[in-house]
């Protein structure tokens, strides 16, 4: 089975490394992706079988926690928050759980993370997949 994946971050670059790491793996494939979280409600409107999305915390116009209270109620796909401000026990975590993200990854290196395959392949992998098999 393929997983349809929806990826929501503000920096190009960004969402071009996420691109590159999910044609890395065969059972996930990106269908769409946001500028920031009111694109992303907009375009599940369009793409309402959207299996996981990948969201971005500190984005301009909304925010991914601010995304988070609006796409629980809309969707019924995985949300894993992969942002620079989510390190294991940071308040930012902590509040994106609260509001029912699904699994959250740090961004290795800062907002950009060239390096996201490198150094957090692995553990992001290896959430995406527990979070489908739930």
């Amino acid at each position: 089975m393929t997983y349809k994946v929806m990826v929501v971050d503000d920096a190009a670059m960004m969402r071009l490394y996420i691109s590159s790491f999910l044609k890395t793996l065969p059972d996930f494939t990106m269908i769409a992706q946001a500028n920031n979280g009111q694109e992303a409600l907009d375009k599940l409107e369009e793409n309402p079988d959207v299996d996981l999305i990948l969201l971005d915390i500190e984005m301009p116009v909304m925010d991914g926690l601010e995304f988070l209270r609006h796409a629980k109620l809309r969707t019924r796909a995985k949300i894993c928050m992969l942002s620079s401000v989510t390190v294991s026990g940071s308040p930012h975590a902590a509040k994106a759980r609260e509001l029912g993200a699904d699994g959250v990854v740090a961004k290795p290196s800062g907002t950009v993370s060239h390096d996201l395959q490198e150094k957090t392949g692995d553990e992001l992998t290896r959430v995406m997949r527990s979070l489908m098999a739930a």
